[in-house]
């Protein structure tokens, strides 16, 4: 069975493919990127059309975090509103964090080749005779990133499987106007010269005005 898995990264970059929720991108947002002595963040998550505008919660989802030593950490319960999902996670050490939804699985349906192109079976598309026909099923996987103290690299480590974003600038170290370095990878090999779209927050969480790029 093939996957079309989406990812991103919180205020960072997403990456646009088949979601659970067409035309909606996943996100998690923590209410603080750099925790300084703190010990805990709230996060909310849910699928987007416009950058962290939350329109769809994201249920059933695996949340949990990887800490500054590689290993998993489970948040505490995830309240499901209608709009968006809120959760509140112990950062119980120094070093960088990765906020994650884990791997969330959605619709299932069957896509047919035309030629060099896939298409998706029931959305103004059927496939002619003979056409050869594959099952599908989105994936969802969105994450952020953290750091109380000084940053760490291990959390920003890929896993190695599906497709995944990886920052190669570590994230505290970006600021405006400096250039930011990423890689897309699908089990764990780099895919060239893909496309990606950028979203800037909206000013609500700036004070700037709202920009898409």
């Amino acid at each position: 069975m093939k996957t079309s898995p989406t990812r991103s990264i919180a205020l960072l970059l997403t990456l646009l493919g088949a979601s659970t929720t067409q035309a909606h991108m996943p996100y998690v947002l923590p209410t603080l990127f750099d925790v300084g002595k703190g010990d805990h963040i709230t996060v909310q998550s849910a699928f987007a059309e416009d950058a962290f505008l939350p329109e769809v919660a994201m249920r059933d989802a695996p949340f949990h975090l990887v800490g500054p030593d590689g290993k998993d950490l489970p948040t505490g319960p995830v309240t499901h509103l209608r709009d968006l999902s809120v959760f509140e996670a112990a950062i119980p050490a120094d070093g960088t964090y990765r906020v994650t939804s884990g791997q969330r699985a959605g619709r299932k349906g069957k896509m047919f080749r035309q030629g060099d192109i896939w298409a998706m079976r029931g959305e103004g598309a059927e496939p002619p005779a003979n056409a050869e026909q594959v099952e599908v099923q989105s994936m969802t996987l969105a994450d952020a990133y953290v750091t109380r103290g000084q940053p760490t690299e291990t959390a920003l480590k890929p896993l190695g499987k599906a497709l995944e974003i990886q920052a190669i600038t570590h994230p505290n170290g970006i600021v405006a106007g400096s250039d930011v370095r990423f890689a897309l990878l699908f089990d764990g090999q780099p895919l060239a010269m893909p496309t990606l779209r950028c979203f800037a927050a909206p000013a609500s969480m700036t004070g700037a005005r709202w920009r898409r790029r």
